[in-house]
């Protein structure tokens, strides 16, 4: 899972359609069943949650998991690209029928979407140049910083950076890491998993500065379909329980559910 795959894949979420106008549609798991097919919109730029695979398809750990939920209602399962900036809309136009997009739980887009139980979880950080001495907001005054726009990163370091500090907002993680690599920027707001990637790309050149935030991920429905939700966390659940959840998770970012996940917390 490289970068250069990463970039594949805002590539492709940037010649989806334009976004369709149109009230949102109330929905139920039965709804979906009789249709026979799921629209689940995730992101294909986010390793290992969302990537392209070697043929150009969706892939990565939020793929396997609307796999999984595919399975469970017994319907036909389409994988529909979105960005960080289009989601929530892809969802609220009607494009996709449910978000498996790697959407951190907060209290500006639950006022925007219903949020299933947690079923992912990861910690964000200011990470950049291991020659600059950052250890908290006010030490980045005067620095470019890189963001993927709209992320729970962009939210906390505008919460903390002071005015001189130069936060540069990118469509995604991918071109975001890219400003960094290239040394357009000096620091930027990145979870533990890009971080890993990073670092396994150029060693020593970068380090952790300091922890942002620990953000739960959700799955993310259209507000008032809370059958459709119901039958979600009861999904989540049986998959945690029965262990199919962690083991995705052991597969694909290395290691185990983190407790708050498996707790709901």
């Amino acid at each position: 899972m490289t970068i250069s795959r990463t970039l594949l894949g805002f590539a492709a979420a940037a010649l989806a359609a334009g976004l369709v106008a149109g009230p949102a549609l109330a929905q139920s798991a039965q709804d979906i069943q009789e249709r026979g097919t799921v629209n689940i919109g995730l992101l294909v730029d986010f390793p290992p949650f969302g990537i392209l695979d070697e043929q150009g398809n969706p892939d990565g750990y939020d793929a396997d998991v609307g796999r999984l939920l595919a399975e469970d209602l017994g319907v036909q399962l389409n994988l529909v690209p979105v960005t960080g900036p289009n989601r929530i809309p892809y969802l609220l136009s009607n494009q996709v029928d449910i978000l498996v997009a790697s959407l951190g739980i907060t209290p500006e887009r639950a006022e925007q979407v219903d949020f299933s139980d947690p079923y992912a979880g990861i910690e964000i950080f200011v990470f950049g140049d291991a020659n600059l001495d950052i250890a908290d907001g006010d030490d980045l005054a005067g620095h470019n910083i890189a963001v993927a726009r709209a992320s729970t990163q962009d939210t906390a370091i505008t919460e903390i950076a002071p005015a001189t500090a130069n936060i540069q907002r990118f469509d995604d993680d991918a071109t975001a890491v890219q400003a960094l690599l290239s040394g357009q920027t000096e620091l930027m707001g990145a979870s533990n998993v890009v971080i890993s990637q990073i670092q396994s790309m150029a060693p020593d050149r970068f380090d952790t500065k300091f922890s942002l935030r620990q953000q739960s991920q959700a799955i993310a429905v259209r507000p008032g379909n809370d059958e459709l939700l119901a039958y979600i966390n009861d999904f989540l659940d049986r998959v945690k329980e029965d262990g199919r959840l962690n083991a995705l998770h052991e597969e694909w970012v290395g290691g185990p559910l983190p407790d708050f996940v498996i707790s709901g917390e």
